[in-house]
């Protein structure tokens, strides 16, 4: 059965929404695939999130300025286990990523920290993305809610650059990723 007849089959059995959860996946394609995870998960009508950002790509031997995910191999899929066992199982190079020490158990990330996330960085044009290492204890000093405007109610710390104007909030999905979205200073009020 292909995959596509495979998930129509699995909606008409009438499974409940709330057995869907974000589950984090490894794409194991090269960087340079003509159809990566992200995009197979758009074409099945899957609801997905992969970290994007602007990079210079050689094409054909000119560069192009193309939106490329931030980590290859990080993808989050929200979906039932139901539907995407099959999925995985149809797909060699996409793959679950597991808990370490707990067998066959996969990663979620629970619903309300990956929509807030998401919705964090995509309120803002240019998200700055970070891997867990690229965190450093200076950059976690000041914690700061926001109060107002469209990331109303966020905590996280607080992230200036010397010379710059600019002030941003650091976002974290702990052990996958961080990033740092701009705030206006008249939203930002310091956490003790």
């Amino acid at each position: 059965m292909d995959i596509k007849a495979h998930l129509e089959n699995v909606d008409n059995q009438g499974l409940a929404a709330d057995a869907r959860h974000w589950f984090v996946m490894r794409d194991l394609k090269r960087r340079n695939a003509k159809l990566p995870a992200y995009k197979m998960c758009e074409n099945l009508g899957l609801e997905y999130f992969t970290p994007m950002v602007h990079r210079l790509v050689s094409v054909h031997g000119k560069l192009e300025n193309r939106e490329v995910p931030f980590m290859q191999d990080l993808l989050f899929i929200k979906e039932t286990r139901l539907r995407l066992d099959p999925i995985v199982e149809d797909i060699p190079t996409l793959q679950y990523r597991y808990i370490a020490g707990v067998q066959h158990t996969p990663m979620v990330v629970r619903e309300k920290d990956m929509e807030r996330f998401i919705h964090a960085v995509r309120s803002v044009e240019s998200p700055q993305y970070y891997r867990p290492e690229e965190i450093t204890p200076d950059m976690l000093k000041r914690k700061i809610r926001i109060i107002g405007g469209p990331l109303d109610n966020y905590e996280g710390f607080l992230l200036t650059v010397r010379g710059s104007k600019v002030k941003r909030l650091l976002i974290e999905l702990p052990t996958f990723l961080a990033a740092s979205v701009e705030v206006e200073p008249e939203f930002i009020q310091l956490i003790k």
